[in-house]
């Protein structure tokens, strides 16, 4: 049997018309705004009309539906009422109760009315007084219930889905385990001794001689456990949504049983097992738009910070991008590197260029902005290799259609001085200026590098406008809420 309130005392009906006032119902009008409504409607006294304006009904709900269904006791037709109804703060659940006027057979189920959830939920609740006892539970067909305390696990879909108290649930265990003790005692007095034991455990927490706690697992996502003071933080109860499990998306059936895991979730456990790992996601060729895959990694370059590496290779057309973002925070000061490059090895040194970087060779007067070329993880030869190869691939959109041989020939100069560069017979330098500072040029010398400067500065304003930092704010939220709360009285 489903308890709706269980109330330590045996009492199975659903839609409760007793005379105590509680919480799921009460047997006076239906002026009291109780919970569930009342049961003195003149009709069965099954389930609130819907009229009352009680605290789980949206004044809107239609009359329980009732449905003929066969009754599993005497086989002959029973009627099943069927209710819809809305809990605040939680999702739209269904009411069942069965009765046959024939043998007197009754059973109540509770079923969500919401689909599966994008995760699963789990969901921990530390009781320690009488508010928490009596905290309403929504625990659905799929859920697991355990309490660490007594050793006890409820294993999903062994009961059907149901609303109760956390107390609701120790007393069900209690009864359930109270039902065949004389037998017990017949047959094993030993195991009735034990279970007597156990039994006296349940009482001692349901009477709060000591703390304990009560977690619900649940692969569907439609567990609930009532917060006592909704617009406040529940600092007694931990939610927390989960990836679910293989096994777990079989049993909600999302997945049929038949299917076998192909790619397991890794398990990160720690950094370093996050930066070992290529995660992968779809996305669109910037080509051809026909669907793909980018890989991103998570690498730390020595001396620096972490960056975030992704690369897209299209099957369909072979186009190939790379890409290199920062993988930390923008930095309090802006930062200009300055290379005077001598010798080869000054070619091969690793160069981090950001998105946000820009980059100038003062010797050519060439200037290039931050979203020319994207973010760069390589060497300083390989940067000016790229920088070359987009000026030649873009050389008539640069000049124009109207060209001269003059300008022809200029661009024809200006790359021979380029690859003058490369071959170390013009000496120049290159200025990587980032504002967010997150640009690295590797030093030949962990103390002092005589070729390598680096300078820090204050941005300006139009230099974080463009970060995006004018407008945000992060420092004393708290009380700005108070001073415009204030301001609105």
């Amino acid at each position: 049997m489903v308890l709706l309130k269980p109330d330590c005392d045996g009492n199975k009906n659903l839609f409760s018309s007793n005379d105590n006032g509680g919480d799921y119902g009460d047997g006076d009008d239906s002026d009291n705004g109780s919970d569930y409504g009342d049961g003195d409607d003149g009709d069965n006294g099954d389930v609130d009309d819907g009229d009352n304006g009680g605290d789980y009904g949206d004044g809107d709900d239609h009359e329980p539906l009732s449905v003929e269904s066969l009754c599993v006791n005497c086989k002959e037709n029973g009627i099943t009422r069927i209710l819809f109804m809305r809990i605040p703060f939680y999702q739209q659940v269904i009411l069942l109760s069965f009765h046959c006027d024939r043998c007197g057979y009754s059973n109540n189920e509770l079923q969500s009315g919401e689909p599966v959830q994008e995760h699963g939920v789990e969901i921990v609740l530390n009781v320690s007084d009488r508010t928490d006892l009596n905290r309403q539970v929504v625990i659905s067909q799929y859920a697991e219930i355990e309490i660490p305390e007594l050793e006890l696990v409820i294993p999903a879909k062994s009961q059907p889905g149901e609303i109760t108290t956390v107390e609701g649930i120790l007393c069900r265990v209690r009864m359930g385990l109270e039902q065949d003790q004389e037998q017990r005692r017949e047959i094993d007095m030993n195991m009735a001794n034990k279970i007597n034991d156990f039994l006296k455990r349940i009482e001692a927490l349901i009477e709060l001689r000591s703390s304990f706690t009560v977690k619900i697992r649940d692969a569907s996502g439609n567990s609930f456990i009532q917060n006592p003071v909704p617009l406040q933080v529940d600092r007694k109860c931990i939610m927390t949504r989960y990836q679910r499990t293989m096994d777990e998306k079989k049993i909600v059936g999302l997945i049929s049983d038949d299917c076998m895991e192909e790619n397991i979730a890794p398990k990160w456990r720690t950094y370093d097992d996050i930066k070992s790992e290529v995660l992968k996601f779809p996305t669109e060729c910037t080509n051809c738009n026909a669907p793909t895959e980018t890989r991103m990694k998570l690498t730390d370059i020595p001396y620096f910070e972490s960056v975030i590496i992704m690369c897209t290779t299209c099957d369909v057309c072979g186009h190939k991008t790379n890409e290199v973002k920062s993988g930390c925070a923008v930095k309090d000061k802006g930062c200009k590197l300055i290379l005077r490059i001598e010798e080869k090895v000054d070619l091969d040194r690793d160069v981090l260029k950001s998105d946000t970087c820009y980059l100038a060779v003062p010797e050519l007067e060439l200037e290039v902005g931050p979203n020319t070329i994207s973010g760069k993880f390589t060497t300083v030869e390989g940067l000016l290799l790229d920088i070359r190869k987009q000026l030649k691939e873009q050389e008539s959109f640069i000049i124009g259609d109207s060209r001269d041989i003059d300008d022809k020939s200029n661009m024809a100069n200006f790359l021979t001085k380029f690859d003058s560069i490369l071959t170390l017979e013009k000496r120049v330098h290159l200025i990587l200026d980032d504002p967010a500072g997150n640009s690295y040029i590797q030093s030949l010398n962990a103390l002092l590098d005589d070729r390598l400067g680096k300078e820090f500065y204050e941005r300006s304003f139009e230099q974080n406008e463009e970060l995006g930092l004018n407008d945000m704010k992060t420092e004393n939220y708290g009380q700005m809420e108070i001073i415009s709360e204030e301001k609105n009285i």
